[in-house]
């Protein structure tokens, strides 16, 4: 079996890779980056190690890496004989790697199985957003034929590594990968790491709402705190009493929408809190933090439940705390923080709202995100 994978960064050899070598897939890496590419060709393996209560070191070998912008003929074939194709290249990117995907798969022999293709990105339905590029990019009519589409959803903590790691990568030792099933019609993939799921939204939702809801919210005010990574963050009562916050009303939400029971959301939201305590993990704030535009977009982990929230007339202030939070990061050397302040800084609250959170003035939630920007830009 062989799959082709996008994205060679630290995600993509320490989860996405990982699994699918140990599941027995012969593995092509395809990325932009010439150094990153380069390395992996000259590889024979690197270490994935784990670190928590069962730390592991996997050997990952057998693979292989193509550099996609100058080489995409060679990256062309592997698609059209692969079995599977995913990517973890971040949402925002699916966009640009779709043509490639759309011209492997219109490669592909006549009668040969369907190519399953898989979007393990932190958002929403991401391969539902792959494969409406793909679609945009696909020269034919077969396509249906060709290709399946399911949405995933996945969650393990791949924290910056060390200097001199080379393509070694440590990550957390939980991780879930869970995987729409109707989309196989009864012939899933053999991928031992996979959860196989009737229904994913709730997966998704409970992940994004709470692991990702909840690592920004200790990131922003860990880090106006003066805090440099998310276990020491998250270990000062202060923080920890906003992330508590956060998550009792996200857990709520998933209690309301999805049917969750308040025990379970409780056990899980323990789970995702020791996560962040890992102080094998020095995960720095700045990084986690980072990108606040992207997180604060109106179907993402802050306005997304908040909104809902609003809609039910249930409690989001923690929300609206976390939000506020963002709204003050301001590191250096990230394009999102400069843009965000800009925004602030042209003086128009309404307006701002409608940008950073993509809010209907008649939202529920629209005055309180307003008032929150007009504070910012008087500090």
């Amino acid at each position: 079996m062989r799959a082709v994978h996008f994205g060679a960064g630290n995600i993509g050899r320490g989860f996405v890779g990982l699994l699918l070598h140990e599941a027995g897939f012969e593995v092509v890496f395809s990325d932009v980056s010439a150094d990153l590419v380069t390395q992996l060709q000259q590889a024979d393996s690197y270490q994935v190690r784990t670190v928590g209560q069962q730390p592991t070191s996997t050997t990952v070998d057998g693979f292989r890496a193509i550099n996609s912008a100058q080489d995409p003929e060679s990256l062309t074939e592997e698609i059209a004989a692969a079995d599977l194709v995913t990517t973890a290249v971040g949402a925002h990117i699916l966009k640009f790697v779709a043509p490639n995907i759309a011209a492997g798969i219109a490669a592909r022999p006549a009668g040969a199985p369907p190519l399953a293709v898989l979007a393990c990105e932190n958002a929403i339905n991401a391969t539902d957003l792959l494969e409406q590029e793909i679609r945009a990019a696909y020269q034919g009519d077969d396509l249906d034929e060709k290709a399946l589409f399911a949405n995933t959803a996945v969650d393990r903590i791949v924290p910056v590594q060390a200097d001199g790691a080379g393509l070694d990568v440590t990550v957390e030792d939980f991780y879930e990968w869970a995987v729409e099933r109707g989309p196989f019609e009864g012939h899933e993939l053999d991928v031992p790491g996979i959860t196989w799921v009737d229904d994913l939204g709730p997966y998704i939702e409970r992940k994004l709402f709470t692991v990702n809801t909840g690592h920004a919210t200790t990131a922003w005010h860990g880090w106006a705190a003066g805090h440099a990574t998310i276990a020491e963050a998250i270990s000062d009562p202060a923080v920890a009493v906003e992330v508590e916050s956060v998550l009792a009303e996200t857990s709520s939400l998933l209690v309301a929408v999805h049917g969750f029971s308040e025990e379970e959301m409780a056990s899980y939201r323990a789970k995702v809190l020791g996560r962040f305590a890992n102080t094998s993990l020095p995960d720095p704030v700045e990084r986690v933090g980072r990108a606040p535009l992207r997180k604060l977009s109106r179907d993402d982990r802050i306005i997304g439940p908040a909104a809902a929230l609003a809609e039910r007339g249930m409690e989001h202030d923690g929300l609206l705390a976390a939000f506020g939070a963002a709204l003050a990061f301001t590191p250096d050397g990230d394009e999102e923080v400069d843009r965000l302040q800009e925004i602030l800084r042209g003086g128009d609250a309404d307006a701002a709202a409608a940008e950073i959170a993509g809010l209907e003035p008649t939202h529920p939630l629209f005055p309180e995100v307003r008032a929150l920007i007009a504070a910012s830009t008087t500090r």
